[in-house]
């Protein structure tokens, strides 16, 4: 197993440095939202939106993402992303209301779709399938765990220190100093993005349906399931989906070729993708405010309860691509969820009103951190595996918006769970919430475990070479 040459190495530190930024910004805003609410003077519904809305149109617009960077070029799609978020992170630095720090959340949730979907698609196009693109991904993987927590960690210190529209601004500096890295280590001599026509009515169905449809989910949690609200956006989104596959079976460009979403290792990989976030995504946000509510920590405090589950991803997931290499794709992922349930099934019933960090979450928190790659990279490579090279935007659309969806859906569910628990326990509120935390926290160990047995099923398509050594990075503008 070689060491990627230079210009690779050098395109994988610029893309993973993207996945920490983009899973980062959420985390940082999440524990600056006290603070906008005390200065916009907005209540808990505004705030809730503040979160929602990146979620929602990053969600919703992943899929188009994915088809506009094989159309224009993976590299100009990249960069179009960063460029979108870091005006609209500008934007939400001068929100002067609620209002206004909502459209810039939802814009900086368009950027943040366009980047992630080309940067996925630049990885796979400069890491074709084999050892060396399971390195790659568990650089990702191992972003992606460290992000959320030095999201936590930064948006405490940055907080305190400067206030919350800081948070914004660092997103500005970030993201102009990745496309400054973008223009050094990205080829612009590379073949030229693939031609063809544009799927219009396949976007705008597909687009507006997963937007509806994340819409419903995000807000389930302050209308109800049974809302009006929750159930004719979702009913609409839903129906906006049934029309977009009725379009792409007569699109002569359609967005998602229909041949493609026959292959039983795609749809497969992708549902474990979606079910590995609807229990980890929500695990992050559960311990937190368990740290917090229940055991008393500031916010710093519970950011730093997550590091050493985010010193254990980073630890494992550079060794994963060893581990698909000696004993298979499909085995390596079946231990990743076997790992993820037995962890947060430990984590429920170790919470407890009157526990201590070091007695209740730290044990769990280190098989969870050796979880998380696994689960990650595998479904990754599984969901990538057959995409050619015209197809690569298409996959890390489809894979993202799994992943997306998943971490919304797992977040909207769980935390009903855990709400509708705590108001049925009459007795002392950190009794409760504890007893909440843990209801949710099974009701997560149990989606991994049907993943579990799900991934058994799964036959990977069969490897292709690596390329040379000397392969330079694509451009595809």
């Amino acid at each position: 197993m070689t060491t990627a040459p230079a210009p690779r190495r050098g395109a994988l530190t610029l893309l993973a440095a993207t996945q920490l930024l983009l899973i980062m910004d959420t985390a940082i805003v999440n524990v600056a939202l006290p603070s906008v609410g005390e200065d916009l003077t907005a209540g808990s519904t505004g705030l809730s939106w503040v979160a929602n809305a990146y979620l929602i149109t990053f969600g919703g617009l992943l899929l188009l993402g994915g088809r506009i960077a094989d159309l224009l070029g993976h590299r100009r799609v990249f960069l179009g992303g960063l460029g979108l978020l870091a005006v609209a992170s500008a934007a939400g630095g001068l929100a002067p209301g609620a209002d206004a720090l909502v459209a810039a959340r939802a814009v900086q949730g368009v950027g943040a779709a366009l980047a992630a979907a080309a940067a996925f698609a630049l990885l796979l196009l400069l890491f074709p399938e084999g050892p060396a693109r399971h390195r790659a991904l568990g650089a990702f993987a191992a972003m992606g765990g460290l992000g959320g927590v030095l999201g936590t960690v930064l948006g405490g210190v940055v907080t305190d220190l400067l206030g919350w529209r800081s948070t914004f601004w660092l997103n500005v500096l970030l993201a102009a100093a990745l496309a400054v890295l973008a223009r050094l280590v990205l080829d612009r001599r590379a073949g030229p993005a693939r031609h063809g026509g544009f799927d219009l009515a396949g976007a705008l169905t597909a687009t507006a349906g997963l937007g509806l449809v994340a819409y419903a989910l995000v807000g389930a949690a302050d209308a109800g399931w049974l809302s009006a609200r929750t159930l004719g956006a979702g009913g609409t989104g839903l129906a906006l989906l049934l029309a977009f596959t009725a379009v792409e079976a007569r699109a002569a460009a359609p967005l998602v070729p229909p041949s493609v979403l026959t292959r039983p290792a795609l749809r497969l990989s992708n549902t474990l993708a979606a079910l590995a976030q609807t229990t980890l995504f929500p695990m992050f946000f559960l311990v937190g405010l368990y740290l917090q509510n229940v055991l008393g920590y500031a916010p710093l405090g519970g950011g730093l309860g997550l590091l050493p589950l985010s010193l254990v991803v980073v630890a494992v997931a550079p060794q994963t691509g060893r581990l698909i290499f000696r004993i298979g794709l499909h085995r390596t992922m079946t231990l990743g969820f076997v790992l993820l349930c037995a962890g947060t099934l430990w984590l429920a019933l170790a919470l407890t009103p009157d526990g201590g960090f070091a007695s209740t979450v730290l044990a769990p928190s280190l098989l969870l951190g050796a979880a998380l790659p696994l689960v990650t990279v595998t479904t990754n490579v599984a969901a990538t595996a057959e995409a050619a090279a015209e197809e690569t935007g298409l996959a890390s659309g489809l894979v993202n918006t799994s992943q997306q969806f998943g971490s919304v859906l797992g977040l909207a569910v769980l935390v009903a769970v855990a709400t509708s628990r705590t108001e049925a326990v009459d007795a002392a509120r950190a009794a409760a919430e504890t007893s909440g935390h843990r209801a949710a926290l099974l009701t997560g160990a149990a989606f991994a475990a049907a993943a579990a047995l799900l991934s058994v099923r799964l036959h990977p398509p069969r490897r292709v070479p690596e390329p040379s050594p000397g392969q330079r990075v694509p451009d595809r503008r």
